[in-house]
């Protein structure tokens, strides 16, 4: 494979991979290894909450802090393993980066992951490694691969038949890289029905449940009537098979049925007492935590709530670094506790597995990892003479956190280690992202040889079916 694909062949290629998803047909049944009904005794989870720090959170900085070194004008970049002082947190030794001390306080509840490896894929573009990180599947494909959500959704079927198995909330396709990231938000060739139910703005999730303003509930059964047609005359209707073209039908039945449905004021966040509300009140993601706790409530079974990918912004650290962090964990600090908090005295953190994870890290002076470095993308000098530049700023695939909680998790306990001193590498148990799909799938009951047959050949929730879960990681 040509490890130096640009944006745009990136982009071709995946959108090639979805039209031939469609012409690949339905997938052969028979040769599904089916797994449904056995999220029972054999599983320790029904539901999964992925929480994605897009952008690539450095794990120096947030839950594997080094040596602390305060700025200094003109100070050697190479001297900075941590911007932040570290702060002890539940579990004894184990210290996190100053603000996230909320987080901190519940990993007595959860497992912290300081080793996942992160693929080398040569030249990083953020799209490809969430691509990779999302479908277990490096870009591009032959075929669109599923997203997890999709395979969880398809395999486990919905909880509630209401609410959408997949629900992504927080991702926008009006920013970034908008097309790639449209790439690995698909079913591909399982169909439409267990795609993502985009809610992107959660403050406003009661209105992707509504018709819009005007409508009336005849004009909208026009609409849906129209739409039938607007599929089979579309590209799908035309070119694709009489799967996808159902499952496209079905996917429409089921937001109809929503529409109809008590659950629906799920999605309503202005219901939620006052005093809940202001603590996940921190922005978009803050919200869509708390939309992600009313949702596990109702039934779902995978939610994704993302800080969302936009270039040099949030967690992409490419300059400001350090002032840009202190913004970032104002946002994610007091909710993700707060998710933690309330699923755990509700009940339903032992059947709910909450995964927080970015697509790599970042360190200040290698952009890859040491064995493998790749082209600099943005020029990060030696002496920092701003404050702009203390931080962590290029890509870093060798050595990145992850927090792993409920669902049959280990509590209180710390898999895998890096080195104290750059680079800040993964130096104990390192665990790549087959095998943090195969413990998540393990946990839910799904078999690792699921497959269906795709051009003629098996396709696996993880490449070749060869993925293995972390024991080590579950009770």
């Amino acid at each position: 494979m040509n490890i130096q694909w640009s944006r745009r062949e990136f982009l071709q290629r995946a959108s090639a991979a979805t039209m031939a998803a469609l012409a690949a047909g339905a997938p052969v049944s028979n040769l599904l290894t089916s797994c449904r009904g056995k999220a029972g005794a054999d599983s320790t989870a029904d539901t999964v909450i992925l929480l994605w720090m897009a952008g690539g959170m450095a794990h120096t900085e947030t839950f594997d802090p080094k040596a602390y070194t305060p700025f200094e004008k003109d100070m050697e970049g190479n001297r900075v393993l941590s911007t932040f002082k570290s702060l002890p947190t539940k579990l004894d030794g184990i210290h996190f980066s100053e603000g996230l001390q909320s987080i901190g306080q519940v990993m007595d509840k959860g497992t912290l992951i300081r080793s996942y490896v992160a693929a080398d894929m040569g030249h990083i573009l953020h799209s490809r490694h969430q691509y990779h990180w999302h479908t277990c599947y490096e870009p591009p494909q032959t075929v669109a691969a599923p997203h997890m959500g999709s395979w969880i959704a398809k395999e486990l079927g919905p909880k509630n038949p209401v609410i959408p198995a997949f629900v992504d909330i927080g991702q926008r396709f009006t920013v970034g890289e908008a097309e790639e990231l449209k790439a690995f938000h698909t079913a591909g060739f399982l169909g439409n029905e267990f795609g993502p139910f985009f809610i992107p703005d959660p403050s406003q999730g009661l209105e992707s449940v509504r018709p819009p303003v005007g409508m009336d509930a005849k004009r909208f059964e026009r609409r849906n009537q129209l739409y039938n047609e607007l599929i089979n005359n579309s590209p799908v209707g035309e070119f694709g098979s009489d799967y996808q073209r159902e499952s496209l039908k079905r996917s429409m039945e089921q937001a109809y049925a929503l529409l109809n449905s008590p659950e629906s004021k799920a999605f309503d966040l202005s219901t939620e007492p006052k005093k809940s509300y202001d603590i996940y009140n921190t922005g978009r993601f803050g919200l869509g935590c708390l939309l992600a706790r009313r949702l596990t409530e109702q039934g779902a079974r995978f939610i994704s709530v993302t800080t969302e990918y936009e270039p040099f912004k949030g967690w992409d650290t490419h300059e400001n670094g350090h002032t840009r962090l202190q913004e970032m964990k104002k946002q994610i600090d007091g909710p993700v506790a707060q998710l933690i908090k309330d699923l755990d005295e509700k009940g339903l953190l032992d059947r709910t597995m909450v995964v927080l994870a970015s697509e790599f890290s970042r360190d200040m002076m290698v952009e890859g990892r040491p064995d493998a470095k790749v082209k600099e993308q943005v020029a990060q000098p030696d002496i920092l003479s701003d404050l702009k530049f203390y931080g962590m700023h290029r890509h870093f695939t060798d050595g990145c956190s992850m927090l792993m909680f409920g669902g049959g998790i280990k509590k209180g306990f710390v898999y895998g280690k890096t080195a104290d001193e750059r680079p800040c590498k993964t130096i104990e148990n390192p665990i790549k992202i087959e095998g943090v799909h195969q413990t998540i799938y393990h946990a839910l009951g799904i078999p690792p040889d699921t497959q269906y047959e795709i051009e003629k050949r098996p396709f696996y929730t993880t490449p070749d079916g060869k993925g293995l879960a972390v024991k080590e990681l579950l009770i």
